[in-house]
Formats: structure tokens, C-alpha cells, sequence
């Protein structure tokens, strides 16, 4: 896996993705940012979302689960001193379908918690707490 980043002014980079994919990134405004992207900070932390979400919509397709959205919230808190670490971070999964099993979504939650995702795992290593939490809602 590769990336480049690169810088366009200001406290404004554009990251590059191996695969092709890029987006902007920005400091705060106090830092000399625009607001033109999200922070690093940021990216990382939709990353980790990404990831787990990626896992759970997996492992219910695989137990044919009629997912029609899943929606996950991210929670963070970061150190108060520098560098500014994740300490912890919470993910909440709202999964909507018709006639979910509850217990199918726990075990999608918990498998990529313990065993898929790797950036939670990664995070975890590093010391940073994750818990999760998860909900279901019937679809109209």
C-alpha cells in the first residue's frame, strides 16, 4: 500500500492514494488552515470508521442479512498535551433492514472489533480504548 501527500499552501495538503483516490486535507484556521478539507486527525478517525463499517456490512451479507443502511458514529477524545493522541473512541452502529437478527449484528460488531478490522486493532496496540455499540431499526 502506498500514498503521497503533498503540499498546496498554507497549512493545506492533498493526500494521494495508491488506488487513485485523492482528497484534501487542512489545518485549523489557527494553525494557518483554511477549512478546505478535513484535518489528519480527522481522516484518521473516518478511517477507522470506514474500516469497521466495511466489516460489518461484510459479515451481515455473508448471514444474508437485508441491510438497507448502516449508519456508524464515530466519538473521540484525544490528549491534552502534545501529541495530541486518541485516547478513546467510541463506534456506534445503526444498522436499518428488513427482519434483522439482532444477534447477527452483535456478532458482525464483535468479529470486526476482535478479529477483521485492522485499524481498530491497530489503534487498540497502541493504546487507544474502543468500545462499540450498536442498535437495529426495522426498515419501512
Amino acid at each position: 500500500m502506498k500514498a503521497t501527500v503533498d503540499w498546496t499552501g498554507n497549512a493545506s495538503f492533498r493526500a494521494n492514494s495508491g488506488s487513485g483516490h485523492s482528497v484534501q486535507l487542512d489545518g485549523p484556521p489557527d494553525h494557518g488552515g483554511e477549512n478546505l478539507g478535513p484535518r489528519p486527525m480527522e481522516m484518521l478517525l473516518m478511517g477507522l470508521g470506514g474500516c469497521s463499517s466495511f466489516d460489518v456490512m461484510n459479515i451481515l451479507k455473508k448471514g444474508r442479512q437485508e441491510v438497507t443502511a448502516c449508519h456508524t458514529e464515530l466519538e473521540a477524545e484525544r490528549a491534552d498535551s502534545v501529541p495530541s493522541v486518541f485516547t478513546r473512541i467510541h463506534l456506534h452502529f445503526v444498522v436499518t433492514g428488513r427482519n434483522l437478527k439482532e444477534s447477527q449484528v452483535k456478532r458482525a460488531v464483535s468479529l470486526s472489533a476482535e478479529k477483521y478490522c485492522s485499524a481498530s486493532i491497530m489503534l487498540e496496540k497502541a493504546g487507544v480504548e474502543i468500545t462499540h455499540s450498536h442498535e437495529t431499526c426495522e426498515a419501512e
